[in-house]
């Protein structure tokens, strides 16, 4: 992925010409996905996300449905969302490696060691209630719904990658085309609807778990009323929307 610096001339004649406009592109993207259907009403909404890692059999299917549905590039390498594999040794010591083969990473310490135990993980964007992406932005691309739902207005985003840069999460990228951030989205455009999200959709084990977070009734809030659930990174207080069962110490 090309990572270089924008030409700063550029930056600036881009920035000069956004804040020649009035602010209301952000609130424009919004209110066009929200008309998807007329009789949706985001502020009658706040969406999270439920996975169960004890659920997930690492098919890929989630990847595959979003890049469809989302126009991802096919370059391995660009993601709204992504399956890890996590491999424990008898060292205790954890292998990661996203289930795309060409981008194996990971922490390689005591790999020789006898493998106890393995698990997948997925990761996304975690809709952060208190999201560094929007906070970072100069010219309020990105930008938090009423819904809760962390969107990128494409028209108004600059390319200057700061948002890629203050995600803790790395769930964002350039993409290569547009040069705008890109990231997931919920499928807003599907949700806008009544639908779910693709990934969530597709998942044969049910792995996946879409809801509203203010409705009792909601599977999303008996999710999280009968597990015992984490948070990735919660010492960074981005109070993340996306809620995780049996989660392993080992995953960062």
């Amino acid at each position: 992925m090309d990572r270089n610096p924008m030409d700063r001339r550029s930056f600036v004649e881009k920035l000069i010409a956004l804040l020649l406009v009035p602010l209301g592109g952000a609130a424009a993207l919004f209110r066009n996905a929200a008309a998807a259907d007329t009789e949706y009403n985001p502020a009658g909404h706040y969406y999270g996300m439920g996975i169960q890692i004890d659920k997930c059999i690492g098919c890929g299917r989630c990847v595959e449905a979003c890049k469809d549905e989302n126009e991802v590039p096919r370059e391995p390498f660009f993601f709204r969302t992504w399956v890890e594999r996590y491999s424990i040794n008898s060292n205790n010591e954890a292998t990661v490696q996203n289930l795309d083969e060409r981008l194996a990473t990971g922490r390689q310490q005591g790999i020789e060691a006898e493998q106890v135990r393995s698990f997948f993980v997925p990761k996304l964007c975690n809709q952060c209630d208190n999201p560094p992406c929007v906070q970072v932005c100069p010219v309020s691309a990105t930008f938090k719904t009423v819904d809760g739902i962390i969107l990128v207005d494409n028209e108004r985003c600059l390319g200057c990658r700061y948002c890629i840069q203050a995600c803790p999460y790395g769930a964002r990228y350039l993409h290569p085309v547009r040069k705008t951030a890109d990231k997931c989205t919920f499928c807003y455009h599907r949700i806008a609807k009544g639908l779910s999200p693709a990934c969530v959709e597709v998942c044969p084990s049910q792995a996946r778990i879409f809801g509203d977070l203010r409705t009792k009734a909601s599977v999303l809030t008996r999710f999280r009323r009968m597990n015992k659930l984490h948070r990735l990174k919660p010492s960074l207080n981005t109070e993340p929307k996306v809620f995780y069962s049996n989660l392993d110490g080992e995953v960062r």
